[in-house]
């Protein structure tokens, strides 16, 4: 069994970022991504809110840039996932497809993954009109009418966002109530350009390279109609994919990684950082700094060893 100093579970800009933090350190560093280096990069059509590129950059085209950061520095990849992570103090065993390595410091990054409606062409939409994050996609559809689905406080929080953005928000919940705060729904119902429908599920997605409208049903009478919009933000929850983490890891009530500031977890030589954490700005700015944090952290930490 291969023994490291470090080992990254994932390969998003926080694992990139702490990564390289620790590669720069000197220390020895397994990396395990089982898709390409870019985590939710790779499906964002452009970033335009990461600092030193006015205009913006393309979600691969970042992921590549930080990817080739780390090849200046010899460290072992491995395309496989995580089963489980067996945790001792000052020793982790990691349990992959294939193989199984051992770590003194464990930094998991492994993001977060959005719930999705479940319709047919909705993965060739994403980031060609269909998108999880009003604050990252909202100013590409400046003045054109979108819509929205969800009902508890993200779906209302993320609306109010893009009221201020776009002309025209539809918001479509399959009951007749929202579950999201009050304070939420109220403001909802006193802004002008957000319309609610109610009762209704999205059941179709319109449009070839990029979407152009949706089919909606009510389901009070299965009555059928067309929407035309530009893009559909879906609201519909998330969860972490920390199924194989060790069974004493505090988690959120949500499932994501509870962190102290310095990305400790209540487990020694325990890390974690970017969007698996339990918090509320899921960001690639955020994420970066949080695996540095992470990183520079899990040093401190070896060094004590």
């Amino acid at each position: 069994m291969k023994e490291y100093a470090a080992a990254v579970i994932g390969g998003g800009p926080a694992g990139m970022t702490a990564a390289l933090y620790l590669l720069r350190s000197g220390v020895s560093v397994a990396v395990v991504e089982r898709f390409a280096p870019g985590g939710q990069m790779l499906s964002t059509e452009i970033i335009e809110n990461y600092p030193g590129y006015p205009g913006g950059i393309k979600g691969y085209e970042l992921a590549d840039r930080m990817a080739d950061q780390l090849k200046d520095f010899p460290h072992d990849v491995y395309r496989q996932e995580v089963r489980t992570v067996e945790h001792q103090p000052g020793r982790n065993i990691l349990r992959l497809d294939e193989d199984s390595i051992q770590a003194k410091a464990v930094i998991i990054c492994s993001g977060v993954v959005w719930k999705r409606l479940g319709l047919e062409r909705e993965e060739v939409f994403i980031g060609r009109g269909i998108s999880y994050c009003a604050l990252c996609d909202a100013n590409f559809f400046k003045g054109q009418a979108v819509a929205a689905v969800g009902g508890g406080n993200t779906a209302l929080e993320e609306s109010i966002h893009l009221s201020k953005i776009v002309a025209k928000v539809y918001l479509i919940h399959r009951r007749d109530a929202f579950r999201g705060d009050k304070i939420f729904q109220d403001r909802i119902q006193k802004i002008a350009n957000i319309q609610c429908i109610m009762n209704s599920v999205v059941t179709e997605l319109l449009g070839d390279d990029h979407l152009t409208g949706l089919k909606l049903k009510r389901l009070s009478d299965g009555l059928e109609s067309r929407l035309d919009v530009s893009a559909l933000f879906v609201f519909v929850g998330s969860h972490a994919p920390t199924g194989f983490v060790p069974k004493d890891l505090r988690l959120g009530p949500d499932g994501f990684i509870v962190t102290d500031q310095e990305m400790r977890t209540n487990l020694p030589g325990v890390f974690a950082a970017g969007d698996v954490r339990d918090k509320l700005c899921r960001q690639v700015a955020a994420a970066v700094g949080d695996g540095a944090t992470a990183a520079h952290s899990a040093s401190l930490y070896l060094n004590q060893l």
